[in-house]
């Protein structure tokens, strides 16, 4: 399959379609607007329906409205976009419904800058909105891969009818890589006759379906919380992706890291390696199920001393890696934000001080 050169955001937006995806409702925000510019030209070409909305706000209940109908659909937006989007999503996790989220990171907290970030690992892998529920967070460390979890996205979130997020940072949607369109990922949709209102002369029934999230009597809310909860406990035993780098022999520390932050890290262990210095990295591509075996297993090997967590954040997926560890190897921290990314030299410095 030939490859072609595409900048992340639009390459996305390509992914979508090529995926079944022909119903796009967004708003601008950078640094992903591109992909909505490159929808807005791309989706009356194959008969789709892109629509501007007024607000994030509305986006969301557009994408609530789109998804509870049974059809495939997506919306792209960065940090301040999605906090708007996160009643919505909520209610969207609440009724079970499928729905594709996109989140490009930039700088915050509040207005921040339009540079690159991982502030809002809590707010996808947390809920971010009210009540118990969670996504599916799928984390790309290039173009490539945005690609392919942007296209696998839309099968996830029609298995476990439940809204799926794709998450970079800023310069997953800026950079330009060649990539290529695996048709092996575009999945078939399930039936939705069962629960979507697409109207019943269409699926030719007489019974009328209900989307919905109210449940006022508190027996009934309780039952439906377990069953959520059921679901989210399936997709750890079924859904989770991971990658481990340099780690067949022994090392000293074990980084962890993921985004594009991660080609950095593999770049800094690459270097440490020609110098005598093993190092190997733990990568989670699912930030939610957090491969949590995983990196337990990495981290308690005898030769390793420390678990370091590099992030372009103040702090947020070393929580999980704590957790993770359990006590049993020292887990440390090193991020930046605003934009300013640490270097492959600046890790090497950081790993050097640990090892003594």
């Amino acid at each position: 399959m030939a490859k072609v050169l595409m900048k992340g955001n639009e390459a996305i937006g390509e992914a979508a379609i090529r995926a079944g995806c022909l119903n796009y409702f967004a708003y601008p925000i950078t640094p992903q607007s591109e992909v909505a510019e490159y929808l807005s030209k791309r989706l009356p070409e194959v008969g789709g329906v892109f629509l501007q909305g007024e607000s994030e706000v509305a986006v969301g209940y557009m994408i609530f409205g789109a998804s509870g109908a049974g059809e495939r659909v997506m919306t792209t937006s960065s940090s301040p976009g999605i906090s708007l989007m996160s009643e919505a999503i909520s209610y969207i996790a609440a009724a079970q419904c499928p729905a594709v989220f996109v989140n490009i990171m930039r700088g915050g907290p509040g207005l921040g800058g339009i540079l690159p970030s991982q502030g809002d690992y809590f707010q996808a892998t947390k809920g971010g909105g009210h009540g118990d529920y969670h996504l599916l967070v799928l984390a790309p460390d290039g173009v490539q891969e945005a690609v392919e979890m942007t296209m696998q996205a839309f099968g996830l979130a029609e298995k476990y009818r439940n809204p799926v997020m794709v998450m970079g940072d800023g310069m997953i949607g800026q950079m330009m890589e060649p990539v290529e369109f695996p048709d092996d990922l575009k999945t078939e949709p399930t039936n939705k006759d069962d629960w979507a209102t697409n109207g019943m002369s269409t699926r030719k029934s007489k019974k009328s379906n209900l989307v919905k999230s109210l449940f006022l009597d508190p027996a009934e809310l309780n039952q439906h919380n377990l069953n959520l909860k059921a679901k989210y406990e399936q997709m750890k035993k079924e859904d989770v992706q991971y990658e481990l780098y340099n780690t067949d022999g022994d090392y000293q520390v074990l980084i962890a890291s993921y985004g594009t932050m991660s080609r950095v890290c593999r770049t800094a262990i690459d270097m440490l390696k020609a110098e005598g210095i093993e190092v190997a990295m733990f990568r989670p591509k699912t930030l939610f199920p957090f491969p949590e075996k995983q990196v337990h297993d990495a981290a308690v090997k005898d030769s390793c001393k420390c678990v370091i967590s590099i992030e372009m954040s103040m702090g947020q997926m070393v929580e999980d890696v704590q957790r993770c560890v359990m006590g049993k190897k020292p887990v440390e921290f090193y991020g930046e934000c605003g934009g300013e990314i640490p270097s492959p030299e600046k890790i090497i410095e950081i790993v050097k001080e640990l090892i003594g």
